[in-house]
């Protein structure tokens, strides 16, 4: 019984601190929805997620064999410039970490590019998308987000020999994490809400999450660029860098502030 609770924990942790870049996507992303939808965007795409993360894990105990297995037609070389055995694994990651990339991109591009940078036009502009639409993005890269971490969290439970109670263990963990971040979102919306400043680093750690599983993508199947194996970004330098950005924004703000003070005393 300890054990089983010890690897709960230990799951709730994991599921914790794996999903910080899901929890910032959901924030920066609800706010292409109606102003007036985005809290309920938020909890009914998260509550989605909490159902679907546990299907999910269902299913990859099911077919895991088959993610990690590379497909016969996805496998082979062109001549000496590259080399690839795509998987399940791979595509699903490898397409989650473009689209963040994509997304990361665009909306950056949409801050450059935008002339007027007042609160209510960046609702007007950023709110076109509808709520459902905004709901199913959420539920969807929810999901691409999850899938590294279920398949950590089935090698936590290896040691369980029955595999019911591994499945409660992981499904709990799961439900508990899903709790924490429905707790959370409104927290984190609502402060970059009040600290735009902070929209472009949430953007910026974004990118760097898309880099880190196009990495991780490209390690999973196996792709070698001539000769040279893609290596995945580990996640102590994923926080590495999250940490370094966060205090680069910190410092430039600070010495900003203190310029513009600077400014206003010599007028």
């Amino acid at each position: 019984m300890a054990e089983v609770i010890f690897t709960l924990l230990m799951l709730v942790m994991l599921q914790a601190v794996l999903g910080f870049d899901n929890l910032l996507y959901i924030s920066l992303e609800s706010k292409k929805a109606p102003v007036s939808e985005q809290k309920r965007v938020r909890k009914v795409g998260i509550l989605i997620a909490i159902v679907l993360r546990i299907v999910l894990l269902f299913v990859l105990i099911s077919v895991i064999e088959y993610f990690q297995e590379p497909f016969s037609f996805l496998t082979g070389s062109v001549k000496d410039v590259i080399d690839f055995a795509f998987n399940g694994h791979s595509l699903i990651v490898l397409a989650g970490g473009g689209f963040i990339i994509y997304t990361a991109i665009k909306e950056i591009w949409h801050m450059i590019s935008t002339q007027d940078l007042t609160v209510d036009q960046m609702a007007v502009d950023k709110g076109t998308k509808s709520a459902n639409a905004v709901v199913v993005s959420i539920v969807i890269m929810n999901l691409v987000f999850s899938f590294d971490s279920i398949l950590a969290a089935i090698g936590l439970t290896s040691d369980i020999e029955n595999s019911t109670t591994a499945f409660i263990v992981m499904a709990v963990a799961i439900v508990i994490s899903g709790l924490l971040m429905l707790l959370l979102a409104d927290k984190i919306s609502t402060f970059l809400s009040k600290n735009r400043m902070y929209e472009v680093l949430g953007l910026f750690i974004l990118f760097i999450v898309g880099i880190m599983l196009v990495t991780e993508g490209g390690h999973l199947a196996h792709l070698k660029i001539f000769g040279n194996e893609i290596v995945p970004m580990s996640k102590t330098t994923f926080y590495f860098v999250i940490a370094v950005l966060v205090i680069v924004d910190v410092v430039q703000g600070r010495y900003q502030k203190k310029l513009v003070k600077q400014e206003i005393t010599k007028k």
